[in-house]
């Protein structure tokens, strides 16, 4: 094991493998050390995926390892810039668009599937016209889909690709305590692998690309090294599951419609996220514990359900003096887990309106028959806020209107979803912070929200201790093999 590298990056998500692509092509004679709480992508097992029930692994194959959440999500990479961050608060929207741009030539240049939705304007056009006139916003989205299946094609080319060069290292199942600094600037990790004794590693620069399921360490780590933050909005809310016939007239041609509404009766924000037609609910674990909802879906049409799901997430911005929107995350979650005993909740949407909880038997009579064997049915009214759940059945009485049989009594809801980017630390243009040689990118940094700008980020960072500038970056069509 080396002591020194040149870069160090932490988290082996999308923000950190773009971050080391891009330095290995532009500098062959830079050292690179990339590590992961989580395990290689051929040793990513997750038994839930083929029994249904979550095994409590740690740590969880679902949320930790080479190609960090995105190894077993849906693969969505979403093509324009005023989606699934915020880099254009850092630089300018065409700036990001050409990083978009590029990063997806990259994916395409690993295997990613050529089709593209959401390029049907006619569709988009229709669909936007409508949906105004019930106050719902469509935000045109184009969409490459990869599907869980095919993105572990194209993330296990890039492990190949990045395992090939001699200066590089990935170490697995390798736990960053803190980041190591010296006069101001980034010197190291501080790093604790299971069964040895922690030791420091030294570097000249730092990445840290933690992701989602490092948003809380991240927060704390740039607390302890005097770096600000900002509170980003919490997500919270629930995960939808209908019928592929009711919604098929929106995904056929869009995959993903990105919708966003403002409850009646408290003026929360809500809006569509990561919607998988024909797809699988599932479960992921945080902190070894703490069990959350997700969904995703394949590629290949063999592997499709009858079903489409999508979150439905409230949008709240707290300010002073409150700054933890993390744990508020993790409590509304936690409430949900004590209620099912360790576990996912579901519910019917007809059940919710009665004020009654949905049990074993109701839950048999729903039409709608749930992908995630392993849910509990349950109240989701005794874990989620009042405001929460009010937006939520508000938003989905309004998508009656354009998605017909929505707002049925046999629309299962699951519980909870949160998305952990909450604290967004201050940085420059070059996504560096105040600590010299010190970078922070991708969803654990705030930054962002999704595969595609976690992907510019890294390749924002990368470029910057490279030394070239972003204009001399955009090349369409360049390949990494």
């Amino acid at each position: 094991m080396r002591t020194f590298y040149d870069v160090i990056i932490i988290g082996a998500g999308p923000a950190g493998i773009f971050a080391a692509m891009e330095l290995l092509h532009h500098s062959n004679d830079l050292s690179i050390l990339m590590l992961d709480k989580g395990r290689t992508l051929a040793r990513r097992i997750c038994p839930a995926r083929t029994t249904g029930i979550c095994h409590n692994c740690e740590p969880c194959a679902i949320t930790s390892g080479f190609s960090g959440g995105g190894a077993f999500s849906d693969g969505k990479l979403s093509l324009v810039s005023e989606v699934g961050g915020r880099l254009t608060d850092y630089l300018s929207k065409d700036t990001v668009q050409s990083l978009i741009d590029y990063a997806n030539d990259m994916y395409q240049s690993f295997g990613a599937p050529d089709i593209v939705y959401g390029l049907n304007q006619k569709a988009v056009d229709d669909l936007k016209y409508e949906a105004s006139k019930y106050d719902i916003q469509l935000i045109p989205c184009p969409v490459r889909h990869l599907g869980t299946d095919a993105s572990m094609v194209v993330l296990g080319a890039m492990y190949k690709y990045l395992t090939g060069h001699k200066n590089f290292r990935f170490l697995e199942l390798s736990t960053v305590q803190e980041i190591l600094v010296n006069s101001g600037k980034a010197a190291g990790v501080r790093l604790q692998r299971k069964g040895e004794a922690p030791m420091d590693v030294g570097a000249q620069y730092v990445i840290a690309a933690a992701g989602r399921g490092g948003a809380a360490w991240f927060l704390n780590e740039s607390r302890r090294l005097g770096l600000r933050t900002e509170n980003n909005e919490v997500d919270i809310g629930v995960r939808v599951e209908v019928p592929n016939a009711i919604i098929d007239h929106l995904t056929k041609d869009l995959y993903e419609a990105k919708l966003v509404y403002y409850s009646d009766t408290f003026d929360n924000r809500v809006r569509t996220f990561c919607m998988n037609p024909g797809g699988v609910v599932s479960e992921e674990r945080y902190e070894g514990d703490l069990a959350v909802v997700n969904g995703h879906s394949y590629n290949d049409p063999a592997l499709r359900t009858d079903n489409t799901n999508f979150a439905l997430l409230v949008s709240t911005s707290f300010t002073e003096p409150f700054d933890e929107p993390i744990e508020y995350g993790k409590y509304i979650a936690r409430l949900a887990n004590m209620l099912t005993g360790d576990g996912v909740m579901v519910q019917r949407l007809g059940d919710l309106l009665k004020g009654r909880r949905t049990d074993k038997d109701r839950l048999k009579k729903s039409t709608t028959i749930p992908t995630l064997a392993s849910a509990v049915p349950g109240d989701l009214s005794y874990a989620l806020p009042h405001r929460y759940l009010m937006s939520i059945v508000e938003c989905l009485k309004a998508l009656e209107n354009i998605v017909p049989g929505i707002y049925s009594r046999n629309t299962l809801l699951y519980g909870i979803e949160v998305k952990f980017y909450s604290a967004k630390v201050e940085v420059n243009s070059n996504l560096a912070t105040k600590i010299q040689g010190l970078y922070a990118v991708g969803d654990g940094a705030g930054l962002t929200r999704g595969l595609m700008q976690a992907s510019a980020a890294g390749i924002v960072a990368a470029r910057d201790i490279a030394g070239i500038s972003l204009p001399a970056q955009i090349q369409k069509g360049r390949s990494c093999l």
